[in-house]
């Protein structure tokens, strides 16, 4: 199963739990809030095949589902009023891409579910307290492991032997970009390599 259809399936079985529950009354609407990166245009496939997900679940725009689709256009500090906007449209579920549009919807409440697409550190964020007991409203997928980079700088000293200095590129302003150039530096000066960090925050 790829992440979209792991996503769709997720958000489904969540909406799915109230009615259950025999909380929700018949022909309800769910509401679903979307925390994007990218516009519409720029995630077209990705939403595409979230919409074909949800509808292999019985979940139908226009039917008992409505996507409220708000995106940052890659400014992350738009997040915590986009995250606020959602909370007031009253949504029933939050799905995110990246950590900082996770953060966002975690901050703005603390019931209703968010489930992150992507987050490059979850654990060491603080949007759970274990990948395998998350604890709170917040769910879904890690795209990288932070451990994982170190193994990257020793690979990029298997394929360069005479590797002098490796430049890092991140976005500093994302809290999971923090600890990961931590890893990076501190692999690289083990192996004798200068790092260099290039702190991209705008394209």
């Amino acid at each position: 199963m790829d992440r979209r259809a792991f996503i769709s399936t997720l958000a489904g079985s969540l909406l799915a739990a109230p009615l259950a529950a025999g909380a929700q009354p018949a022909g309800k609407v769910h509401r679903l809030g979307m925390l994007e990166t990218r516009s519409t245009v720029l995630n077209a496939a990705n939403i595409d095949a979230f919409r074909q997900g949800l509808l292999e679940l019985g979940y139908k725009e226009g039917q008992n589902l409505e996507i409220v689709y708000r995106s940052s256009d890659g400014h992350d500090e738009r997040f915590p009023s986009l995250a606020s906007e959602l909370i007031r449209l009253k949504v029933d579920l939050i799905v995110t891409r990246g950590t900082p549009a996770a953060l966002a919807a975690k901050s703005a409440s603390r019931t209703i579910p968010v489930v992150m697409a992507a987050s490059g550190d979850p654990v060491g964020s603080g949007l759970v307290a274990s990948l395998g007991r998350p604890g709170g409203t917040v769910t879904g997928l890690s795209s990288a492991l932070t451990e994982v980079y170190a193994k990257r700088v020793e690979l990029l000293r298997e394929l360069l032997p005479r590797l002098a200095r490796l430049a890092a590129i991140f976005n500093m302003g994302n809290r999971a970009a923090v600890p990961q150039w931590h890893v990076v530096e501190a692999s690289a000066r083990s192996l004798g390599i200068e790092p260099q960090l290039l702190d991209v925050r705008r394209p």
